[in-house]
């Protein structure tokens, strides 16, 4: 985020919601039952059956549910140096900084 308010020329906003927070919007959450009754109590032996009983959901309106498995690998455990870290134009924001912080753009000569 450092590079792009740099590029941009723009300070971050970042907000968090504190932990243990619900995060779903309104729809998720309307989703939820219904894929829950889709699965019936069936085991949830492999990824793919998840995903495919996620995407056979359907709602009582008829919403249709589309959802696919990332087979993408993502990096675990990466790690920011602590000359990385101090590089970082980072200042926690007033109401809550421990979740909330703004990132400023580097000014280079």
């Amino acid at each position: 985020m450092q590079g792009l308010s740099n590029e941009t020329n723009l300070e971050i906003r970042v907000r968090n919601f504190p932990p243990g927070t619900g995060k779903w919007n309104k729809m998720e959450h309307r989703l939820l039952s219904y894929i829950s009754i889709n699965w019936r109590g069936q085991p949830l032996v492999s990824r793919e059956l998840v995903v495919n009983l996620i995407a056979s959901a359907t709602t009582s309106k008829r919403l249709i549910v589309k959802a696919i498995l990332d087979e993408n690998e993502h990096e675990k455990g990466r790690e920011v140096s602590d000359e990385d870290f101090t590089a970082i134009m980072i200042r926690g924001d007033d109401f809550h900084p421990e979740w909330n912080y703004l990132i400023s753009p580097i000014f280079r000569t």
